[in-house]
């Protein structure tokens, strides 16, 4: 078991790929952000990539085990220490039971990961223990982790310590505040002008700080329309980017009025706003690493590109890409 001491900044349960096949009922996957360091972490002590840990953004938690087990921390790095002293992120190593682990504020990245052997045990929701904060489903109680509450872990496996992931095989973390993410064309692309999809890749969005789990906002210059957008039926509502309701795709770049607003894991499933890009989901590991104020550059992508990254990504997660210390 694990006791939280403090929780950290909406620190959540998560399970990988989350909720999946009930998006047409409006039920995102949620899930991790970062499913790269998520399904490393997972692995380096011996569980299945998906197995259910824990998620922090920007603060970490402090926790108390009240077992013997094997953790290991990926992601964004916290700084964590047990009982005082620095322990190495991207590898697996024991813990006592009554060690502490505190994880501070994040110096790289967003998000932190933290993977126990078992996984944690808490209750199935349509199939996924991953936190829906809006919808208060999953994890313990269908909110953040909270101070006091107590997690039991899986029982059965004694762990792996002692595996570290390939230097090879870790993501990259923006050193300048910079990131360049993936973007396919559409649903709605046939709705904004020439010199709009130049300005889209020509432009550093800035991450808004009014960004979550839901939707990440972006700021930036206007988009400029076609004769689609601003000669249309009535019912497709007044703004040049409003359309009839229609489903959104997972990673959709919604454009409410003039702001452009990424959905991610935890986004709507529709709605009457256009989409002209969409970010692919091989690149949702980077807007789950970056911080607010941070800056995108997008690189327009084939679907069939985007696939394929997205195989070389999921190889990469994978037990080849663990080796002993």
């Amino acid at each position: 078991m694990l006791e939280i001491i403090k929780p950290g900044l909406e620190t959540s349960i998560q399970d990988y790929p989350g909720r999946i096949g009930y998006w047409n009922q409006g039920f995102p996957p949620s899930g991790p952000m970062d499913n790269w360091s998520f399904r490393l972490a997972n692995l380096l002590v011996g569980n299945k990539p998906g197995a259910a840990g824990l998620e922090a953004q920007y603060m970490g938690p402090t926790i108390i085990f009240h077992i013997d087990t094997v953790i290991a921390l990926t992601g964004a790095d916290m700084m964590a220490k047990v009982n005082g002293n620095s322990v190495p992120m991207w590898q697996s190593f024991l813990v006592k039971a009554d060690d502490e682990l505190v994880m501070g504020p994040a110096v790289s990245g967003a998000r932190g990961y933290l993977a126990i052997a078992g996984g944690i045990d808490a209750p199935e929701w349509l199939g996924s223990r991953s936190t829906f904060h809006k919808a208060a489903v999953g994890g313990l109680d269908g909110h953040a982790i909270k101070k006091g509450q107590i997690i039991r872990i899986i029982e059965g496996s004694k762990g792996e310590d002692g595996n570290r992931v390939k230097l090879s095989s870790r993501p990259e973390f923006s050193s300048n505040k910079e990131w360049s993410i993936e973007a396919v064309a559409g649903p709605n692309d046939d709705w904004i002008d020439e010199s709009g999809h130049r300005r889209f890749v020509e432009t550093k969005w800035k991450l808004s700080a009014k960004s979550d789990r839901t939707g990440y906002r972006l700021e930036g210059p206007d988009w400029t329309f076609t004769e689609k957008a601003t000669n249309k039926l009535p019912e497709n509502g007044d703004f040049p980017s409003n359309i009839i309701d229609q489903g959104y795709p997972l990673g959709a770049i919604n454009l409410g009025g003039q702001t452009p607003i990424i959905l991610v894991n935890d986004g709507p499933s529709m709605g009457g706003f256009i989409c002209p890009y969409t970010v692919p989901s091989v690149a949702f590991w980077k807007l789950g690493q970056a911080k607010p104020n941070e800056h995108f550059n997008f690189e327009v992508i084939s679907v069939e590109e985007a696939q394929k990254r997205r195989k070389k990504l999921d190889s990469i997660c994978s037990i080849e890409s663990i080796e002993s210390c």
